[in-house]
């Protein structure tokens, strides 16, 4: 006998032998058991899941000699010849090659005949999606009465380009995509059918590859088997269909995990030198990282990783976490796009190995805002909300709150002193001055304080509270009472507010001249709004403490100091109208100069 190809030979020829399709398969037996037959069905759904061999077992189902039945025989004639389609009842046309009304026509011409030997005259039209609008017009009212005697099978893997119009006059069956395990199973078949043995992990590499198509597991089967000679294995197909090996791919994350780019650009070098494409390598490499991903997330499916999980690196599983290979499966998604528009392909696959080789560098937005909460507790302290912080690596003091900060960036916190080693955030200058102390005054006989703002451990500066009345009535013990000389009053004022009240020392400070000619007068010249109103603000405060420095009575008179008007510059009328001649304008004038 000739050969025959897998896929033809083991076509379905029975309602049971429909892998995967179990819905269509009983709804259309259930419908010939109850004498319940359309006059049209649409059968539609990727290629290679069944659509056309539906379609034949249900004519052989309806016309067979011992029916119509859910089982036909497949033995009479009129089975043999719808197998063989040479049967003159069950017409089997080319959608994609009869496009046209004329087309059309000849059916509706046909129809007016009955069947000469079987009980049905059938047509299967395969791609129907593929006639043209006038000839979808043409066929409607045919569908939609046709004699008693007539039925329509439409098959289509583009179901959106079928009019609503179509699909309203017929019952529709969504045919679906064969899951791998069935898959692997009937390529198992196959293969014992022809006496190869088979590995598994070669025919669930098969299997995937097929993505869901029977059709296209069988070709790819019988193409394997062709050099594979009596057993099929996963290191035969990888070596004679230039793919890459998990080994090699274990070896190069490796490399990506050990930071070692030159390493790996040499070992990407070895693999396409060995004759596998960019292309390839990009698949193979982005099918690494998903299966690493699947792991990592705790499936370990053979038939979704396509092979044994112990195969995969356990450094690579070890080291990598989630978001890392999620930023790697990216990257690879990336690249298999821009190689399409690339300059030169190689040239984008060594930047993304250059890249991937800081994999491990990576650190997600999630976990960069939660190292960021956690050093914040842990410079803060937990006396706010006692709050339980997990203990980190990086410091050695065990009464400090440590946070739970990543490994990879533990280290470039290990510099900041811990709050037992230093007596200030910021030991070396800052906001906070060397002698921190309680700075006193004396109003009137009566000494008081001004409140201390409590040093935080934190990078972060606190702005203290303006003060107020209650600041003024706080006591103190006594000490002797020093005078300050007037011209000596302002550093001493912005020396000892600077310690607790940031926002008025700022102000002072910013001043340009302080004015004690006036009696009983401080003319303070300030350069902004901002500056005057914060003096106003706390002119009662500053009063009372400028009259307990120097021991006489003392009144601030804050001054906004006065901007000197600008020039007014006269354009002349010639400068003018060269102005207007070239659509120009005058960008700037220079002093004592004319135009």
């Amino acid at each position: 006998m000739a050969y025959e190809v897998t896929a033809t030979r083991r076509r379905p020829q029975r309602f049971e032998d429909l892998v995967g399709q179990e819905f269509v398969a009983a709804t259309l037996k259930n419908s010939i058991q109850a004498g319940k037959i359309a006059h049209a069905y649409l059968f539609s759904g990727p290629r290679g899941c069944g659509k056309t061999s539906s379609a034949r077992i249900l004519a052989k189902a309806l016309n067979c000699e011992k029916g119509p039945t859910a089982a036909p025989c497949g033995v009479c004639t009129v089975c043999q010849e719808i197998t063989k389609g040479s049967n003159l009842d069950v017409i089997e046309i080319d959608g994609a090659s009869n496009t046209s009304v004329n087309d059309i026509r000849q059916i509706k011409d046909e129809v007016l005949f009955p069947p000469n030997s079987c009980r049905y005259k059938i047509y299967i039209i395969d791609e129907v999606h593929m006639l043209s609008t006038s000839a979808f017009n043409a066929l409607l009212k045919t569908i939609e009465e046709p004699p008693p005697y007539v039925i329509f099978i439409f098959a289509t893997t583009e179901l959106h380009k079928v009019p609503a119009t179509i699909k309203s006059r017929c019952q529709q069956f969504n045919f679906r995509l064969v899951a791998v395990e069935q898959l692997k199973e009937l390529l198992a078949q196959a293969a014992t059918e022809i006496n190869v043995q088979a590995d598994p992990e070669a025919l669930y590499w098969i299997a995937r590859e097929a993505t869901g198509s029977v059709r296209d597991a069988y070709t790819l089967f019988d193409q394997v088997a062709s050099f594979s000679e009596s057993h099929i294995t996963y290191d035969k197909i990888r070596s004679k269909l230039g793919l890459v090996g998990v080994d090699i791919l274990n070896q190069l994350c490796e490399t990506f995990i050990s930071q070692n780019a030159a390493l790996a650009l040499d070992l990407l070098d070895k693999i396409l030198e060995n004759g596998t494409s960019i292309e390839q390598f990009i698949s193979n490499l982005t099918d690494y990282f998903r299966s690493l991903l699947l792991i990592k997330t705790g499936i370990t499916r053979e038939a979704l990783l396509g092979q044994s999980a112990e195969r995969y690196s356990s450094v690579a599983l070890e080291k990598l976490n989630i978001p890392q290979l999620e930023r790697g499966l990216s990257l690879l998604l990336d690249l298999y796009r821009d190689i399409r528009y690339s300059l030169n392909p190689r040239y984008e696959v060594d930047l993304a190995i250059s890249r991937l080789c800081g994999l491990t560098s990576f650190v997600s937005n999630k976990e960069v805002q939660k190292m960021l909460e956690d050093t914040r507790k842990l410079l803060l302290g937990s006396n706010a909300n006692q709050e339980q912080i997990p203990q980190s690596n990086f410091s050695s003091t065990e009464s400090t709150p440590k946070a739970n900060i990543p490994p990879n960036l533990a280290a470039q916190f290990a510099k900041f002193p811990s709050s037992q080693e230093e007596s200030y955030p910021l030991s070396n200058g800052g906001a906070v001055p060397p002698e921190h102390r309680q700075p006193s005054f004396e109003f009137e006989n009566e000494k008081v304080s001004l409140p201390e703002e409590p040093v935080s451990d934190s990078f972060f500066v606190s702005i203290p509270k303006q003060p107020d009345d209650s600041i003024l009535n706080q006591e103190e013990s006594s000490d002797e009472k020093k005078i300050i000389p007037l011209e000596n009053l302002k550093d001493y004022v912005i020396k000892e507010l600077s310690i607790s009240h940031i926002v008025i020392a700022s102000a002072l400070i910013a001043s340009e001249s302080w004015d004690f000619s006036k009696e009983g007068f401080v003319q303070i010249t300030v350069p902004s709004a901002f500056c005057l109103s914060q003096l106003q603000k706390e002119k009662d405060f500053l009063n009372k403490l400028f009259s307990s420095l120097t021991g006489r009575n003392l009144v601030i008179e804050p001054i906004l100091k006065q901007q000197k008007p600008k020039e007014e510059i006269t354009i002349p009328i010639q400068a003018e109208l060269l102005c207007k001649m070239f659509k120009g304008s005058i960008v700037g004038v220079k002093k004592n100069e004319s135009l």
